[in-house]
């Protein structure tokens, strides 16, 4: 091989050329953006060689790794969701396929997404050594040319049955429409031989709703920048105040129980709630709002920078994840690295990740408002208990929760993946 030339899978020292996948990067909307960015900066850290394919909204990303965009129509797109294209912005049956399922009341993104990124993919056929493909599940991705690893943070029918569950009439015929793209993303998870997921939770949900076994499963925890997510005591904690993450106020996020605690913790002491998002119109959230008179007392943030995030993290008393599930959960990373005391539901791999009951938080059951309460309170009343589970919280955290870490422990998945693509490569060229 002539000097500065090279065959895709070969190793450039210890670093690999990575193109890591995701259809919607927002940073503000999940923890997919979270995941890409903080992933692909330890990454490059680590000596590889980064290039992230995104779909809009696009993520924001470090210095050193590269974006290399995936233009979609952008149907969802704010102030216009839902928006219908002008015929000079098609460019192909892609663009077309996307508008389809649009208009017939499904989610297209993670297929259309996985179009585009094959057609990237085989014209790249030699500048990438592995793909990481994060959560899209799409059927283009198995048509890579490339040895492939997939993260799966959660499979989404965990998120389908619980919205289905709450809802009636012809919402639930909508619903199984929307989420008619997990169908898909079982058939394609199956086909799968190296998945990440990020808890022993997730991977038990994995093999029971994808049909993946757990041979073909590598638990990777994610992590948080712990310098930057850190307790101040320069930084007062306002008292009475609660803070809660909620990426999207969905059934799953378990806000709306949440409120009603609050509205029950308020009859016995002042409190108010932080949520760091914004509410749906018309959803049930404010419905609670109304009915407890709640206007002064909750109050909703919109998105917010990782330096306002921290700040109420270091500034509130008591932190919530309400979630009825959770495959993981970087809020109560979070919430832990600033040494905010915490409440969580057992819901999904809460107590995985921050441990037994009363060592680092308070647990109670999903979708209890009574529980929340109770638990609330009892933190807000008890300075001790605080500083105790605070502490407890921090260390969990310095301990289990790096990015350095989940980006070492996917790094060694890339390796297995190319070494078994260049045997299976082998076999076939002697067959």
């Amino acid at each position: 091989m002539a000097d500065g030339q090279r065959g895709a899978g070969e190793p450039r020292g210890t670093g690999l050329r990575v193109a890591l996948l995701t259809y919607r990067g927002n940073p503000f909307s999940g923890g997919q953006g979270i995941y890409v960015r903080h992933l692909s900066r330890e990454l490059h850290r680590l000596g590889h060689d980064v290039t992230v394919l995104a779909g809009q909204p696009y993520p924001a990303l470090d210095d050193g790794v590269r974006l290399l965009p995936v233009p979609s129509l952008d149907l969802y797109r704010e102030p216009d969701p839902f928006r219908t294209p002008r015929l000079g912005e098609y460019r192909d049956w892609i663009d077309a396929l996307e508008v389809a399922v649009m208009m017939t009341a499904g989610f297209p993104e993670p297929l259309t997404f996985s179009l585009r990124a094959r057609r990237l993919l085989r014209a790249a056929r030699a500048q990438f050594d592995v793909v990481h493909d994060n959560q899209c599940l799409g059927y283009g991705m198995l048509g890579i040319p490339q040895p492939l690893v997939t993260t799966v943070h959660h499979p989404v029918h965990v998120d389908r049955a619980i919205e289905l569950a709450a809802a009636t009439g012809w919402k639930r015929l909508s619903l199984r429409r929307w989420y008619g793209f997990t169908t898909m993303q079982r058939r394609v998870a199956r086909r799968l031989r190296h998945v990440i997921t990020v808890s022993e939770s997730s991977a038990q949900e994995i093999t029971e709703h994808l049909g993946v076994p757990a041979h073909r499963q590598t638990v990777v925890p994610v992590g948080t920048d712990i310098d930057h997510f850190s307790p101040d005591p320069t930084v007062a904690r306002v008292p009475g105040r609660v803070v809660t993450t909620a990426s999207a106020d969905v059934p799953l996020k378990g806000l709306a129980p949440l409120v009603e605690a609050i509205a029950k913790v308020r009859t016995e002491r002042p409190a108010e709630l932080v949520v760091i998002g914004t509410a749906r119109r018309g959803g049930p959230v404010l419905d609670l709002i109304d009915r407890y008179d709640l206007h002064h007392a909750v109050r909703f943030t919109g998105r917010v920078t990782d330096e306002e995030l921290v700040h109420q993290l270091r500034s509130a008393q008591v932190a919530v994840v309400p979630s009825l599930f959770e495959g993981f959960s970087l809020p109560a990373v979070e919430a832990m690295a600033c040494a905010t005391p915490l409440v969580a539901t057992t819901g999904g791999a809460l107590p995985e990740v921050v441990g037994p009951d009363g060592q680092a938080a308070l647990l109670v059951t999903p979708g209890d408002p009574q529980a929340l309460a109770d638990a609330i309170g009892r933190l807000l009343d008890d300075e001790s208990l605080r500083a105790r589970l605070g502490a407890a919280g921090r260390e969990r955290v310095v301990a289990r929760y790096t990015w350095r870490a989940a980006a070492e422990g996917t790094a060694q998945v890339y390796h297995r993946a190319i070494e078994e693509h260049r045997a299976r490569a082998h076999r076939s060229g002697k067959e």
